[in-house]
């Protein structure tokens, strides 16, 4: 007969949440929060900078999100091995002071008559790079902060947090565009990279000092090469990462020309801007938080196929945008379905990818992955410009958005097609556990031969 539970028995530490019991993981949280609200912000005062102030053509205004992840594509692999080998918390550090200094200056180029299209070119390029080696960073240092048991409470709180900085950012970038101009805006967003400055700077755990090979440069080529070989040798880890850099090519194409078309095309004011933009910011909170109760439902793999390949097809009314309220409420569906589904798949293959990659190997799988993944950006980026110049955008944002269904059809070549759940251990623990079997029934048969003689 089981034994009753006493009603007063203490909580048990799992049962805090995350965020009160782990000081670091807050610390972490708060950084990385503050600085998606802040990049949010510039997403909505960049390009009405350029717009509004400087008089770019939307392939310009395209030309400055393919500038902010093109270091992706330049320097994705080395940064991997560097931050495998480098101290998180310092480089993190480096990364926040760096970008604060290049989108302080913005406003102060403008106060003194002297901003140029050049200086928001080489500031998309700068942050672009500090953002490379910061999220490489933060996503290295997470699985060493959190135990394999709060990993996917971790993420869906990250994602979760982060979207609700997006929906501040957006909402609240178009209220700051119009209260203090496009330029005063990317002020709010110097701000965030303080306040992410100051929360990296209060972790409290420290790494060891990570051994230097003797050989830099053929080691760091070494190393770039066992992160490529492991994520495209894996069957599960390549499909996620050519679906990824698929979407993100669809993604980029219209988000590019995003502002552009819904200003110029659909007419919409910059408060409509944001706030349709916010809606976004909704639909990405709802997916982190449920993201997990679809993954328990439906099993993990087949969650990710609807959130793939079933949700984005809501995409298709984006395009209907209008200065009305019709066309205001069909454009703030297909963004707001787009980003749940985003958000929501991000959230389950982030707590995989932590359990599944070996962790000796996961800064460089995670920038071999992002190599392509993010590559794409650029690529979409000027895409969508060119598409928009050419044709105009309205038949730019059809084209790019009718691409993303299509991309999930990729993870069917995966062997997540015959699973429910994706796999919870990796290839190096699975092979620790074959060892440890084929050890166990080697003595067994040594126990079994001594006895028979």
């Amino acid at each position: 007969m089981p034994t009753p539970t006493s009603p007063r028995a203490p909580k048990s530490t799992a049962a805090r949440p995350l965020l009160r019991r782990h000081r670091d993981f807050r610390s972490l949280w708060i950084a990385s929060t503050t600085g998606r609200t802040g990049a949010s912000v510039a997403s909505v005062a960049l390009p009405l900078t350029a717009l509004t102030l400087l008089d770019a053509s939307p392939f310009q205004v395209s030309l400055l999100t393919a500038a902010a992840w093109l270091p992706w594509l330049l320097i994705g692999l080395v940064a991997g091995a560097w931050v495998d080998r480098l101290p998180r918390r310092p480089l993190m550090l480096v990364c926040d002071a760096l970008s604060f200094v290049a989108i302080a200056a913005i406003p102060a180029a403008h106060r003194l008559g002297v901003l140029t299209y050049a200086q928001l070119l080489v500031t998309a390029l700068l942050t672009g790079t500090a953002t490379v080696f910061f999220q490489t960073s933060y996503q290295v240092l997470l699985p060493r902060l959190v135990d394999g048991e709060d990993r996917a409470a971790a993420n869906s709180t990250l994602h979760a947090s982060e979207e609700a900085g997006k929906l501040a950012g957006y909402s609240g970038g178009g209220a700051l565009v119009a209260l203090l101009g496009p330029a005063g805006a990317m002020g709010v967003q110097a701000a965030a990279f303080a306040a992410s400055f100051a929360s990296v700077l209060g972790l409290r755990h420290r790494e060891q000092r990570v051994r230097r090979p003797a050989a830099g440069g053929t080691n760091l080529v070494h190393e770039i090469r066992e992160g490529l070989a492991f994520t495209f040798r894996d069957g599960y880890i390549r499909a996620f990462v050519l679906c990824g850099a698929a979407a993100n090519l669809a993604l980029m194409g219209y988000q590019s020309i995003l502002v552009a078309f819904l200003v110029r095309e659909a007419q919409l004011t910059a408060g409509t801007v944001g706030v349709v933009m916010g809606a976004g910011g909704l639909g990405g909170i709802a997916g982190a938080f449920a993201a997990r109760r679809l993954g328990a439902r439906f099993g993990t793999a087949r969650a990710v196929y609807v959130l793939t390949l079933g949700t984005p097809c809501l995409a298709l009314l984006m395009p209907l945008a209008a200065h009305t309220p019709l066309g205001v409420a069909l454009f703030a569906v297909g963004y707001t379905a787009v980003v749940f589904s985003v958000v929501a798949e991000n959230t389950l293959t982030a707590t995989f990818q932590q359990d599944y990659t070996p962790a000796a190997l996961y800064g460089r799988s995670r920038t071999a992955s992002a190599f392509v993944n993010y590559g794409t950006i650029p690529l979409g980026a000027l895409l969508g410009g060119a598409l928009a110049e050419t044709l105009g955008l309205r038949p730019a944002m059809w084209l790019t958005v009718a691409l993303l269904p299509l991309c999930g059809l990729i993870l069917l070549t995966s062997p997540m097609r015959h699973d429910r759940d994706l796999p919870t251990t990796g290839p190096d623990h699975r092979a620790e556990d074959d060892a440890e079997e084929s050890a166990s029934a080697s003595s067994r048969s040594s126990v079994s031969s001594s006895a028979g003689t």
